[in-house]
C-alpha cells in the first residue's frame, strides 16, 4: 500500500495492523474529507484536516465534535454499526514517534500517556458482497431492495426532528444558498477546452446554473413543502455508497457536519438516491423508488421538486469528484477514476434541465 503523502499516524495504523493480524488484509479508502481504514471486522475512520468552508476539519477540536455527531446521529439508522470513539495517541521515543489507538476516554490503558494526535469512529464493517454499490456491479439489484430502502425511510423521516428552525432550510431562499454555494466552488475548474477528458464544460456550467436559478425563483413551490411538513432532519447522504442490504437495510455515513445539508427537503434526500439510480443506469429502479415512496408516504407534491433536487444533488456529486481528484493524497488511478465520474455526474445534471 502506497503511504505518500499520508499523515504519519494512519502510515503507523496500517503498518501496526498489518504486524499485529498479518491475516487481515488492511485497506484504506479515501474521500475528499475521510481516510477509512478496513481491518478485519472493523472499520475506522478519521476525518482529514480540510476545511471547505461548508465543512471545517481544520482543528483537533472540530474534529472530535463532528466525530461525536457522527456517532450520535448515525445510531438513528444503523446503532448496531457505529461502535465507538478512538483516540490515536502519539508517544515520542528514541527509536522514532509510536501511534496507539483507543477507545475514547480510557485513561487506564496502558500506552495512552501520550498525546491525543486524533480521533476517529470504530464501526462494525459490513459485508462487502451486499453493499448496494456492489449488487448494482454484480446486475443484482431488485424490486425488493427497494422496497427494503423505502419501507426503512418512511419511518425515519416520520420520526425525525422537525421544527420551526429545521422548516426554515426548506425555503427557497435557504436551499439557494447550497445550490449556490456549488456553482461558486466549481467556477475555477471550469474547462474551456472541449473533449472526452472534460469533467466540467463551461457550457455544461451555464445551463446547470441558469435552469437551477429559474427553478429557485418558484418560491411557491418551497413554501408549499414547507407548509406540508416535509422539512425533516434527514440523511443528507442518501445514495448507494452508504446503503448496505444484508440482513437489513442499513443506511450509514449521514452529513454530521454542516447541518444545512442535513435539514432539507425529505425530496432532496429521497431524490439523491433516485438520482444515484439513474447515475447507475438503472432508471427502471428509480422511478420504481420514487413510486413507490410517495404511494406508501402520502407524499403528493414530491415529483414537482425531483428533478431540481436530482440535478442539485448529481451536481454536488460531481464536485466531490473534483475535490477529491485534487487532493494531493490520493494516487493517479483515483484522480482518473473521480475525474471520469464527475463527468457523469454533470452530464445527468444538464440532464435533469433538459
Amino acid at each position: 500500500m502506497a503511504t505518500d503523502n499520508l499523515p504519519d499516524f494512519i502510515s503507523a495504523l496500517v503498518q501496526a495492523h498489518q504486524e499485529t493480524c498479518p491475516k487481515d488484509s488492511v485497506q484504506l479508502v479515501q474521500t475528499h474529507i475521510s481516510f477509512v481504514l478496513l481491518a478485519g471486522d472493523v472499520v475506522y475512520k478519521f476525518k482529514k484536516h480540510v476545511d471547505f468552508g461548508f465543512l471545517d476539519f481544520s482543528t483537533l477540536e472540530k474534529r472530535l465534535h463532528c466525530c461525536e455527531q457522527e456517532l450520535q446521529l448515525n445510531r438513528r439508522l444503523c446503532p448496531d454499526i457505529y461502535l465507538d470513539l478512538v483516540t490515536v495517541t502519539q508517544t515520542v521515543t528514541q527509536e522514532g514517534d509510536n501511534y496507539t489507538l483507543n477507545p475514547l476516554n480510557t485513561p487506564n490503558i496502558p500506552n495512552t500517556s501520550g498525546k491525543v494526535v486524533e480521533y476517529g469512529i470504530k464501526m462494525s464493517r459490513m459485508p462487502e458482497e451486499q453493499m448496494m454499490g456492489n449488487l448494482i456491479k454484480a446486475g443484482q439489484l431488485e424490486h425488493r431492495h427497494i422496497d427494503a430502502i423505502v419501507d426503512k425511510l418512511i419511518p425515519f423521516y416520520q420520526q425525525a426532528a422537525q421544527t420551526s428552525e429545521i422548516d426554515g432550510y426548506g425555503t427557497a431562499e435557504s436551499v439557494a444558498i447550497n445550490v449556490l454555494e456549488n456553482f461558486d466552488q466549481t467556477k475555477d475548474f471550469i474547462s474551456r477546452r472541449s473533449g472526452d477528458n472534460v469533467a466540467l464544460s463551461q457550457e455544461q456550467f451555464d445551463k446547470i446554473s441558469s435552469w437551477s436559478k429559474e427553478f429557485l425563483a418558484q418560491e411557491d413551490l418551497f413554501s408549499q413543502r414547507v407548509r406540508a411538513g416535509n422539512i425533516r432532519d434527514c440523511h443528507g447522504d442518501l445514495y448507494s455508497a452508504n446503503i448496505c442490504l444484508a440482513d437489513k437495510v442499513y443506511i450509514y455515513d449521514c452529513i454530521e457536519f454542516n447541518r444545512r445539508f442535513r435539514y432539507c427537503d425529505v425530496a432532496s434526500d429521497i431524490g439523491f438516491l433516485a438520482m444515484d439510480l439513474d447515475f447507475h443506469g438503472l432508471q427502471e429502479l428509480s422511478a420504481y423508488c420514487i413510486e413507490a415512496f410517495c404511494q406508501r408516504s402520502g407524499d403528493t407534491t414530491l415529483k414537482e421538486m425531483l428533478n431540481f433536487y436530482k440535478c442539485y444533488r448529481a451536481y454536488v456529486r460531481g464536485k466531490i469528484g473534483l475535490f477529491t481528484a485534487a487532493d494531493q493524497a490520493v494516487d493517479e488511478a483515483v484522480k482518473k477514476s473521480c475525474l471520469e465520474a464527475a463527468g457523469k455526474y454533470f452530464t445527468l445534471a444538464q440532464g435533469y434541465t433538459e
